[in-house]
């Protein structure tokens, strides 16, 4: 509990009049100080006997980059008082709007929200943030500066808790300019075995020209078009992904092999992979997804080793020379998988998201 401005200057007027009331007599005293000290002594008395508001939060969804996610925030008090509350947001965040039940006063620094309420009883209070930065964010620790009604007393409650929000790196649909490369890509993990013949069918619109029977074709020109069936397993292989990169570019890295794997998924294929630290086991679905995705938004710069790296179905490298994807040998470079090169615009995967509003990844 301290004195704000206003009450410092309170007793520097009340100790002024004393000087005053001791040189020229009683008179003075009762007429200036009386009604100053009474009013000091209520707000500390006032101050003093205000309880710590309990304060509950609750959690904030994981996303991915771009993504804005809500921070409510619970505030019981049993007195009515008029209170100060001041929010830190993290590195990686930033506040997009303002409150349900406060008002926004200012920003004391870029990270921190400062907001004037009444506390009275139950209080909530919400704000967005964006999700601006791949990695572990953290918003809190929360502050509450109660004060009396005149604002001479001030009493400040620090509360501890701190809520985590993991940000994914920021996904984008592989579909690119480069159909060709694509297609291969696709094919490539799918493991679609076009050796083996299983049956002839008519063609339909939509059906690749490359698997159009063309020696039926000719010998029946007159005929439908016939397309060449081959065997396919009942289910999709597993597959491999290695990732590394030098300092510096583990973002750009983080964000082609979260698109690759989630592109993958995406299509049923298991998928294992081998980042700079950690490997993950082969496999499917929601939960698998969410796993990948925490470990790529806190990835780190590092080498796999050679062994790692020869083993691996697919290969994701970031460094100077740009992001490129090793496919069977061949490599192509990110930016062709993802749309339009020119104009260097990366198409977001919208395809399952996380909370069905903002741009993100299906989790």
């Amino acid at each position: 509990m301290r004195l704000t401005i206003r009450g410092w200057t309170v007793v520097a007027v009340l100790a002024a009049s004393v000087a005053m009331a001791w040189q020229y007599g009683p008179r003075a005293l009762n007429a200036v100080v009386t009604p100053l000290l009474v009013v000091l002594v209520a707000g500390l008395i006032t101050t003093y006997r205000v309880d710590r508001p309990e304060i509950t939060r609750a959690p904030v969804p994981d996303g991915s980059v771009g993504d804005h996610r809500t921070v409510e925030i619970a505030l019981e008090s049993d007195t009515t008082v008029s209170a100060t509350v001041r929010e830190t947001v993290g590195d990686g965040l930033s506040v997009s709007n303002g409150l349900d039940t406060a008002t926004a006063d200012g920003d004391d620094t870029d990270h921190d929200l400062v907001l004037e309420t009444i506390l009275e009883g139950d209080d909530q209070f919400s704000y967005e943030l964006q999700l601006t930065e791949r990695g572990e964010a953290r918003v809190g620790p929360l502050s509450i500066t109660v004060s009396d009604v005149f604002g001479l007393v001030e009493r400040r409650f620090t509360d501890d808790q701190e809520t985590s929000v993991l940000v994914y790196p920021r996904v984008h649909e592989l579909q690119g300019a480069a159909g060709t490369d694509l297609r291969a890509f696709v094919e490539t993990i799918d493991g679609r075995d076009r050796t083996e013949f299983d049956h002839l069918r008519e063609y339909q619109h939509g059906d690749d020209l490359r698997d159009v029977n063309w020696n039926v074709a000719a010998k029946r020109p007159d005929a439908d078009l016939v397309v060449t069936e081959y065997a396919t397993a009942e289910e999709h292989g597993s597959v491999t992904v290695a990732a590394d990169c030098p300092s510096g570019w583990a973002d750009d890295l983080a964000t082609a092999v979260a698109s690759v794997t989630t592109h993958l998924l995406e299509t049923d294929v298991s998928v294992g992979v081998s980042v700079p630290g950690s490997d993950y086991a082969p496999g499917t679905g929601r939960q698998h997804r969410r796993d990948l995705l925490a470990a790529f938004a806190v990835l780190e710069a590092g080498e796999l080793e050679a062994e790692q790296r020869q083993a691996a179905d697919i290969l994701v490298r970031a460094d100077a020379e740009g992001t490129r994807i090793v496919v069977d040998g061949r490599t192509v470079p990110f930016d062709r998988l993802t749309g339009d090169v020119a104009s260097g615009r990366l198409a977001e995967s919208t395809r399952g998201r996380p909370d069905g509003d903002e741009p993100g990844v299906a989790t």
